[in-house]
């Protein structure tokens, strides 16, 4: 049996650890969060959990990797910063090729920056459950990050809208001033965001 956590040998024998799951739920006391797992080399089927837990370390390695949820977390956010900022590239394209009336090519972009909105939200709503950090308790300019997420998901509903209908006036005010709003609220929420997982236990 060898079990190896974060590149260093972990003698789970010593402290009574005799089974993958107790060497798991070990390390989650601890905080940390398994970004990667291998035994005997290869990483097992994540969808038999339960047969896996109940495994004994036996004559198997076992080799993990972890992680600190709360930087894990920051590294999330700092990534959604980034994609924001694509998001507004690729918005701001959008809107002056809809002005020179180069449909195909502004809805190129935008199907970018839609991707790029979309995985923001799902990041951030990830690292709230990681974290168990109630939206409704992460306020930014008198709003929740809940009624921000509605309100964001009402406003892919009025781009989608303006799409169906061939309406590009309407689907350029929109990301002309309502995305803009938007994508500065996101901002704030995500200052609020660190903040919480500053503070999260």
């Amino acid at each position: 049996m060898s079990v190896t956590i974060d590149h260093e040998l972990f003698d789970a024998e010593q402290i009574g650890l005799c089974t993958v799951g107790q060497v798991l739920s070990h390390l989650q006391r601890d905080n940390r969060l398994v970004i990667n797992l291998l035994i005997d080399g290869e990483e097992p089927d994540l969808s038999l959990m339960g047969t896996l837990r109940r495994k004994p370390l036996g004559d198997h390695t076992l080799y993990i990797e972890t992680a600190a949820p709360r930087e894990m977390a920051l590294e999330v956010l700092a990534e959604v910063d980034q994609q924001l900022n694509e998001a507004d590239r690729l918005k701001s394209d959008a809107i002056d090729l809809l002005q020179k009336n180069a449909i195909e090519r502004a809805l190129q972009k935008l199907s970018g920056c839609f991707s790029t909105w979309q995985h923001a939200q799902e990041s951030v709503l990830k690292t709230a459950q990681l974290l168990r950090i109630d939206l409704e308790l992460i306020r930014t300019e008198g709003r929740s990050l809940n009624e921000m997420v509605h309100d964001f998901t009402d406003q892919l509903r009025s781009i989608k809208s303006a799409l169906e209908n061939r309406d590009y006036v309407s689907l350029s005010d929109i990301l002309t001033y309502e995305a803009t709003e938007t994508n500065t609220r996101w901002r704030h929420a995500l200052d609020a965001m660190r903040e919480a997982v500053g503070a999260a236990e």
